[in-house]
């Protein structure tokens, strides 16, 4: 009897999991359904009012937060936030747009014209990494978030802290609480940089140089791009997107330092060229097969029928990015912030204003009279 209690329970559950994740999709996808109307709205409805530049240059990163943030909060007041958590899938829809981004990369381009953008990337990673690795560990902070708070804000935000979430095998509260940290630092930077770029009256190359290299998500550089205009945000797209190339260099080598000093105990084997391969994250594989492919690509059609294609593909990433801003904001927990004290918090504010001064340093060495590239 009380086998057959148990053998009837369990399809019972699986339903009701399955109900709740379902139920957490169609959230996910009517607030970024939402997300799209405004984006394509708001400057509609603004045309001829005060708010008319402002909400022309607002673009999709911006509402999709604060429809997931907003949805946070009805959910967390109702009960149903956590019932319904496992569909707010950041980490997939992430990890789709980012290997979607990958065919709007001309690697020929990024070398051939913006090799100081390569200098940067590796100069700014370098430096800003190793700060925020030391001051964590000067202020006792676990390996693991270490490894995560430094990459998120070394090189790309959530997708970096998701990439070296695998290499290192970090909880998946310490990913959330990287991924807020992000969310909460970046927010403002998309205003404030456009912003600080005009009153410091930096040239286009420099403001987007500045721009990319210090904001750690890319969409956020994107939105912050397009308020400081078409010049900073092609210099910032390219910047930005260097960096996420060198994802895949950060996780191999957190991989290879997690795999053969921290996690390894003293009469454990030598780890073999397979657990650094099973900690590496495949996506940046297909970020890069998706670069490489495009670019063969468009070497083989007429321009008009390349960007058509590509044009296809980026409407699909930028839906993708859409439903991952849409599921940090719902997947934001204040709590986990305040549980974690304000050492974390310390150490990513210290990373973000050492970010903000290296990069304005290097961008101004490195962009100044620089003629920027015609985007592909």
């Amino acid at each position: 009897m009380t086998e057959t209690v148990r053998t009837s329970r369990f399809p019972a559950e699986i339903r009701s999991r399955g109900t709740w994740f379902a139920l957490g999709v169609v959230v996910v996808l009517l607030l970024g359904w939402l997300t799209h109307y405004l984006n394509e709205s708001v400057p509609d409805w603004a045309q001829d009012t005060s708010f008319d530049d402002i909400a022309s240059a607002v673009e999709y990163p911006v509402y999709a937060i604060l429809l997931g943030l907003a949805g946070n909060a009805v959910l967390t007041l109702t009960g149903l936030r956590d019932r319904l958590a496992d569909g707010f899938r950041t980490e997939f829809f992430i990890k789709t747009g980012l290997v979607l981004l990958g065919a709007s990369i001309d690697l020929k381009l990024i070398v051939d014209a913006a090799g100081r953008s390569i200098v940067q990337a590796v100069l700014l990673i370098s430096l800003v990494f190793g700060f925020t690795w030391w001051l964590g560990g000067r202020l006792g902070l676990d390996d693991k978030l270490r490894a995560l708070l430094a990459s998120a804000v070394a090189i790309c935000g959530v997708s970096a802290a998701i990439a070296a979430a695998g290499a290192v095998q970090a909880r998946k509260e310490q990913l959330a609480y990287a991924a807020s940290l992000v969310i909460a630092f970046a927010l403002p930077s998309i205003f404030l940089l456009p912003w600080l770029a005009d009153v410091l009256n930096l040239d286009d190359a420099v403001a987007g140089a500045w721009i990319g290299g210090n904001i750690d998500t890319t969409a956020a550089v994107t939105a912050a791009g397009t308020l400081a205009g078409e010049g900073p945000l092609a210099i910032a797209s390219i910047v930005k997107v260097t960096q996420n190339a060198l994802i895949g260099v950060v996780a191999v080598g957190l991989a290879a330092y997690f795999a053969y000093r921290v996690d390894r105990t003293p009469d454990a084997p030598r780890p073999g060229p397979g657990e650094l391969w099973r900690r590496f994250p495949k996506f940046v594989i297909g970020f890069i097969a998706a670069s490489v492919i495009a670019t063969v690509y468009l070497g083989q059609v007429s321009s008009g029928e390349g960007k058509e294609h590509i044009a296809v593909v980026n409407d699909l990433r930028i839906w993708f990015l859409i439903l991952a801003f849409v599921s940090i904001g719902l997947e934001f927990r204040v709590g986990a912030l305040r549980e974690a004290g304000w050492r974390p918090v310390a150490v990513f504010a210290a990373a973000t204003v050492v970010n903000v001064l290296l990069a304005l340093l290097l961008a101004v060495l490195l962009f100044s009279g620089f003629e920027i590239p015609a985007a592909r």
